[in-house]
């Protein structure tokens, strides 16, 4: 198989994980439950940590699919490559922002059409956001860095050279100056 072929490839599987990681996220991700009144929309925790806990959720799959699909492309591109890592990169980084937009996409609709629908006073979850943008870089490095990890403790190793013995006969004459 040539290097680009598996870098495609290793780009396919992980927008394929990135579906998964749309789909954990939505459902493992904590709720933000808010109220309206009035015309405004209010926290019904002020001091709830459930937005943090939406990032935080976030990340940690990205961390969990990283190391993963890492294994994955390791078990499978041994030998590996460039090209290789570049398509675990890309790879991961489009199925971050497709697992984000993914959803976001099959979550509570927006905030204003929420509110209207249910009333003053009605507590009901918040749409799913994902504040910190930083948190899309997760799954791209966290596979970068255990590939590395990876490779280094399994991967193949360069040929010992042979040890230069020289076995020619000893001469009883002194070298020569």
């Amino acid at each position: 198989m040539s290097i680009l072929r598996a870098a495609r490839l290793n780009a396919l599987v992980a927008v394929v994980f990135g579906v998964a990681l749309g789909l954990l996220w939505l459902w493992l991700a904590p709720r933000v439950p808010v109220y309206a009144n009035d015309g405004a929309v209010y926290l019904q925790d002020a001091e709830g940590e459930q937005v943090a806990g939406i990032d935080g959720t976030f990340m940690l799959l990205s961390l969990a699919l990283g190391v993963i699909s890492a294994i994955l492309v390791f078990w499978r591109f041994r030998t590996g490559g460039v090209a290789v890592v570049i398509g675990l990169a890309a790879g991961s980084l489009l199925g971050a922002v497709i697992g984000w937009r993914l959803g976001i996409w099959l979550g509570p609709e927006d905030l204003v059409s929420q509110a209207k629908a249910v009333g003053n006073n009605k507590v009901f979850d918040a749409p799913l956001e994902l504040h910190a943008k930083g948190a899309l870089l997760v799954w791209p490095i966290a596979s970068t860095l255990a590939h590395l990890g990876i490779t280094t403790a399994f991967g193949p190793r360069d040929p010992e050279p042979l040890p230069d013995w020289d076995i020619s006969e000893p001469t009883d004459t002194p070298p020569q100056a």
